[in-house]
C-alpha cells in the first residue's frame, strides 16, 4: 500500500466510529483489527513460502511433485514451519479471512475477542498485549463488521512491510488527527520516520544494548533493527530495553516488536522513568529517545539527591535536563545517546538549566547538536533539535578521530520538503538523512564514514569548548556554522517565539504556584485574600 492509500483507509475507519466513541479511543479497536490483518497476511504469505520450498530442489523441504500436495497439507498446519521464520502461528479461529465471513454476525465482537485470546495462547510474547474489548464497544449492529471490511482492504506484503513501522503509523495518525489533546497534555509526540532515521544512521546501533526510556510504540527499536539488517546483521544481535509510562502504549510497543521476532525487555510494568525506573542497573551501548517535551511538575522535589543528577538538579518546571542526565547515567563507558528535545533546551537558562548545560559542556559529554527543520512533527508546531551525548569522545571504539573538547554543530533547518499530499508536514529525504549522518560519521572517523570531514559554512562546524564559552554555552547550531544567505544565523522568528512561549508557560505556572502559596500563608495568619 502507498502512504496515501493507507491513510485513506484509516480515515474511513475513523468515520465509521465517529459519534459512537470519543476520538481519543478510535485507535484502539482499529489497531486491534490492523494487527489481526497484518499477522494474518504474513501468515498466509508464509504458506506460499512453504509451497515454494517444497518445489525448490535446493531446499531441505523439497518433495517430488506427486508428494507435494500431502506434504503441503501437513506442513501448512505445522507450527514449526512458521516459527522458524519468526512468523506467528495464527489459529484457524483467529484468521482474519475466516472472521470476516462472520462480519454480519451479532457475535462478531466476541469472536474477535476469542480470536485474540487464541493468538495470545499460541504466542507467549503476546500474552496480555492484544486488544480484547471488541464485544464491549458501544457500536450499533453492523458497524464493527463494516469496520472490519474497511481494514480488509489493507494489504500487507512481508517482503516490504516488515520494514515499516505500521503500528506506529496508525498510532501517529490517530494521535495527530483525532486525539491531539491527549498527546499535548502529556507533551508526547510520535517521532517521524525521517527523524528516527537520522538518530539511527548517526548512532549506527549495529550490536549491543539499545535503550529507550520513553519508548512509545517502539519505533526507535523497529528502525534500529532495520539498520542492522540493512548492513548485513542478524536479528537478535542487539538487546532491546525499553520503558513506557502508558500501559496501553507499552502493550503497543510489545506487539510492535513481537510481530517482528525482536526479543525485548520492557521491564516488569509500565511506569514513570524518573520515579519507577525499570532498568536501574542498565548500562546501554546506545540510547535513542524522544522523551516528552518541556514537562513540568514531574516530581523533582522527591529526587533532590538522585545520583543521576551529576551535572545539577533539574528544575521541577521542566524535565528536559532530567531526561538528558537520566540517559547519560544509563550509558556505558563507550555508549552514545541520541535524544530529540525542544529547541529551547539549547539556550534556556530558566531554573538553573543554563548551569546544568554549562556543566555538561565542560564535562565534555555533549558530542553533536543538530537543528532540525520545522514542520517535521504531525501533531506539534514545536521546533525540535537532536542532542548526541557520549562519555568518551576520544579516538577508539567510537571513531578514529579524537574529538575531546569539541562539539559538532549541524544546522539542517534548510533541508526537508513537504510530504506528498500534505500542506503542512515536512520530511527529510533519504539523501538529506545521509548528508547529516555522513557529516557526523566523517567527523568521528567511524567505519560508517565515507570521507574526510570539513566545516561547511551554513551547514556544519566543529567548534571547540573555548568557542562555545564565547557564546555563553548556548548550543544553537546557527551560532556556530555561519550563514550563507541570511544575516541572522540564529533561530528563525517562529522558532524563537516557540522557545519564548514555552519558557513563558513555565513561568506562568510558577507564578500560579507562588500565588497559591502566598494566599495560603496569609490565610494562616488570618488575612484571607
Amino acid at each position: 500500500m502507498t502512504e496515501t492509500e493507507f491513510k485513506k483507509l484509516l480515515w474511513d475507519s475513523a468515520n465509521k466510529l465517529r459519534g459512537a466513541m470519543s476520538a481519543a479511543e478510535y485507535k484502539f479497536p482499529v489497531l486491534g483489527l490492523v494487527f489481526l490483518k497484518y499477522v494474518s497476511d504474513i501468515f498466509e504469505a508464509q504458506r506460499e513460502v512453504i509451497r515454494t520450498r517444497l518445489a525448490d530442489p535446493d531446499s531441505d523441504l523439497f518433495m517430488p511433485e506427486d508428494m507435494r500436495a500431502d506434504a503441503f497439507a501437513a506442513l501448512s498446519e505445522d507450527r514449526d514451519a512458521y516459527k522458524q521464520d519468526n512468523v506467528f502461528w495464527i489459529p484457524e479461529e483467529a484468521r482474519f479471512g475466516d472472521l470476516l465471513k462472520q462480519a454480519a454476525s451479532p457475535k462478531l465482537g466476541k469472536l474477535l475477542d476469542d480470536g485474540m485470546a487464541a493468538i495470545e495462547r499460541e504466542n507467549d510474547k503476546l500474552r496480555g498485549v492484544l486488544y480484547r474489548d471488541f464485544a464491549r464497544l458501544p457500536l450499533e449492529d453492523g458497524v464493527l463488521g463494516d469496520l472490519m471490511g474497511i481494514v480488509a482492504k489493507m494489504k500487507f506484503d512481508p517482503t516490504q512491510d516488515t520494514s515499516r513501522d505500521v503500528f506506529g503509523e496508525v498510532y501517529e495518525y490517530f494521535l495527530g488527527n483525532f486525539a491531539l489533546s491527549e498527546g499535548q497534555r502529556a507533551g508526547q509526540f510520535y517521532t517521524p520516520r525521517s527523524v528516527v532515521s537520522v538518530l539511527v544512521e548517526i548512532l549506527a546501533p549495529f550490536a549491543g544494548r539499545i535503550y529507550d526510556p520513553a519508548c512509545g510504540s517502539g519505533g526507535m527499536f523497529v528502525y534500529s533493527e532495520r539498520f542492522i539488517e540493512a548492513h548485513g546483521g542478524k536479528k537478535g544481535q542487539a538487546a532491546i530495553y525499553g520503558q513506557e509510562l502508558s500501559a496501553t502504549t507499552r502493550k503497543l510497543a510489545c506487539m510492535n516488536l513481537a510481530i517482528r521476532g525482536i526479543d525485548y525487555d520492557m521491564g516488569q510494568s509500565h511506569g514513570d522513568t524518573f520515579h519507577n525506573d525499570q532498568h536501574p542497573d542498565l548500562r546501554a551501548d546506545y540510547v535513542l529517545a524522544n522523551p516528552p517535551f518541556n514537562i513540568k511538575g514531574w516530581g523533582a522535589d522527591k529526587l533532590p539527591k538522585d545520583l543521576r543528577w551529576k551535572y545539577g538538579v533539574p528544575p521541577d518546571g521542566n524535565a528536559n535536563y532530567a531526561w538528558l542526565q537520566h540517559m547519560l547515567a544509563r550509558l556505558s563507558a563507550e555508549g552514545r545517546a541520541g535524544i530529540v528535545l525542544a529547541n529551547g533546551s539549547m539556550t534556556t537558562n530558566t531554573g538553573g538549566e543554563g548551569d546544568i548545560r554549562t556543566a555538561m559542556i565542560k564535562g565534555d559529554v555533549v558530542e553533536c547538536m543538530v537543528a532540525l527543520p520545522g514542520q517535521l512533527f504531525a501533531n506539534t508546531p514545536i521546533p525540535a533539535c537532536l542532542w548526541f551525548l557520549s562519555h568518551n569522545k576520544g579516538a577508539g571504539k567510537n571513531g578514529k578521530r579524537d574529538r575531546r573538547k569539541q562539539v559538532l554543530f549541524i544546522d539542517a533547518r534548510k533541508l526537508s520538503s513537504l510530504i506528498p499530499g500534505s500542506r503542512k508536514q515536512k520530511e527529510l529525504s533519504e539523501a538529506e538523512i545521509r548528508q547529516i549522518a555522513q557529516t557526523y560519521q566523517n567527523w568521528r572517523g567511524t567505519e560508517w564514514g565515507e570521507g574526510t570531514y570539513e566545516d561547511v559554512p551554513g551547514f556544519c562546524k566543529s567548534a571547540t569548548l573555548a568557542e562555545i564559552e564565547q557564546h555563553r554555552y548556548a548550543l544553537t547550531p546557527g551560532r556556530y556554522v555561519g550563514a550563507t544567505d541570511i544575516e541572522d544565523d540564529d533561530d528563525t522568528f517562529d522558532e524563537q517565539m516557540a522557545n519564548l512561549t514555552s519558557e513563558l508557560s513555565v513561568l506562568f505556572g510558577r507564578g500560579s504556584d507562588l500565588e497559591a502559596e502566598v494566599r495560603e500563608q496569609l490565610g494562616r495568619i488570618g488575612y484571607a485574600v
